[in-house]
């Protein structure tokens, strides 16, 4: 059997462990520089506020119905989901974690437990350590799990947040309640040509051919059909593979327009991305560069461009990777725009110890015993203690977040002071 433990709003839930007044009050958690929505609790969703709405459109609509906003505090999120993952671990060792929120968990040889039970003491155990709550799910396979999981949050009241599919007639009754668009997998665009052949839930997905299915959705169709037919054919992902594309992007608290402001930036995102390559021990063949101005500033120039800068040779250093990003610019910027956005993605990323040598160009081999010092150091005292030239010394550059909450449990002059 797989569960899928999902913490329940985890930003707001987050945020409600360390300031109890939140209790049942709307709150909504804004994206980098306080942009638009990302996270609701389920008061605000009551509000009709919805994902991804612009912050300033609404901020008639907060003040109107008192809602909380808050910018995204990652550094109290991350550590909050580290604790909830390391308690699900002491359940079984088979765990993959899939989100920041979500895990989920095989268990080998549970044959005579109680699921439910079982489900219940993991929930009541999580929420007396964390004080978050989570919804679970059980089932025979990973799908289904998902959808056993969608059951325990939408009815919590009746399943006390834990729902366990475990017979065929609970199986199709849960297919033929939820809706094609929600299954884990399909997407938008498969939804709507399923819903043309008349197929508008999970379970009228199930009765058609397999045949049909793969030819109009590939295997991965199939392997869904599958899946919810009650076979598991997608195991867990215990070591997941190093990522094929690593993106640092920021929008500006306020538009840029000298080239020196963007090479800045754009320098400071490279050497982001090649810090994480360091640290999933990959290199990266080509790198990806773009600017983009307000598009809500319509009065103004509109510009955006973006380029691939191939390089010589795979690399991971931040000298290299700057060196071609800020090459990548020159070639993109345009004078007179009012630039809110750019970034940097590497891509072609290949395993370190598998880089193909070049016959005519390679890299300074001091780049390699550098990078190892530089990371050993920013581990070590914090980041931004050591930066290239092409980055100002003086500046700090912060997003916009004024509504940012403490950092609890990562800052030793945050946490909480009792009076």
């Amino acid at each position: 059997m797989f569960a899928l433990v999902d913490c329940n709003n985890f930003y707001a839930s987050c945020e409600r462990v360390f300031n109890p007044k939140l209790i049942d009050k709307p709150i909504v958690i804004l994206s980098n520089n306080d942009g638009c929505v990302i996270s609701r609790s389920n008061e605000a969703k009551a509000l009709g506020i919805p994902m991804g709405a612009p912050a300033f459109k609404y901020d008639l609509v907060f003040k109107k119905h008192k809602v909380y906003v808050f910018s995204t505090n990652f550094p109290l999120y991350g550590d909050m989901s580290s604790r909830v993952m390391s308690i699900l671990s002491t359940y079984t060792p088979n765990i993959e974690i899939y989100s920041i929120d979500e895990a989920f968990l095989e268990f080998k040889g549970f044959k005579n437990y109680d699921l439910e039970q079982y489900g219940k003491d993991i929930r009541k155990k999580i929420l007396k350590w964390t004080g978050i709550p989570v919804s679970i799910g059980f089932a025979p396979t990973k799908v289904l799990a998902k959808v056993a999981n969608r059951i325990s949050k939408k009815f919590d009241k009746k399943t006390c947040g834990v729902y366990v599919i475990n017979s065929k007639e609970k199986r199709e009754k849960a297919l033929q309640w939820l809706k094609i668009e929600d299954v884990w997998g399909i997407g938008y665009k498969h939804s709507e040509r399923l819903k043309i052949h008349n197929i508008n839930k999970a379970y009228d997905f199930i009765k058609i051919p397999d045949k049909w299915v793969r030819k109009q959705m590939s295997v991965v169709g199939l392997r869904l059909k599958k899946e919810l037919e009650g076979e598991s054919v997608l195991s867990l992902e215990e070591n997941r593979s190093p990522k094929k594309a690593i993106a640092t992007t920021r929008s500006f608290e306020k538009n840029l327009t000298s080239f020196e402001d963007l090479k800045e930036r754009i320098s400071t995102f490279a050497i982001l991305c090649s810090e994480k390559l360091r640290s999933q021990k990959s290199n990266c063949n080509s790198i990806y560069v773009f600017v983009k101005s307000n598009k809500h500033q319509r009065n103004k120039s509109q510009y955006q461009n973006g380029i691939v800068m191939t390089l010589p040779y795979s690399s991971s250093s931040s000298i290299t990777i700057n060196k071609y990003a800020i090459e990548g610019l020159k070639k993109i910027y345009k004078k007179g725009v009012e630039y809110k956005k750019a970034g940097v993605i590497v891509m072609g990323i290949i395993p370190t110890n598998s880089n193909q040598l070049n016959l005519f160009e390679k890299e300074n081999i001091k780049h390699n015993l550098l990078m190892k010092t530089l990371d050993f150091i920013t581990k070590k005292e914090g980041i931004s203690k050591i930066k290239l030239a092409s980055q100002d010394l003086k500046r700090v550059w912060k997003m916009k977040q004024t509504k940012l909450s403490s950092k609890y449990t990562t800052e030793i002059n945050e946490i909480i002071a009792l009076r």
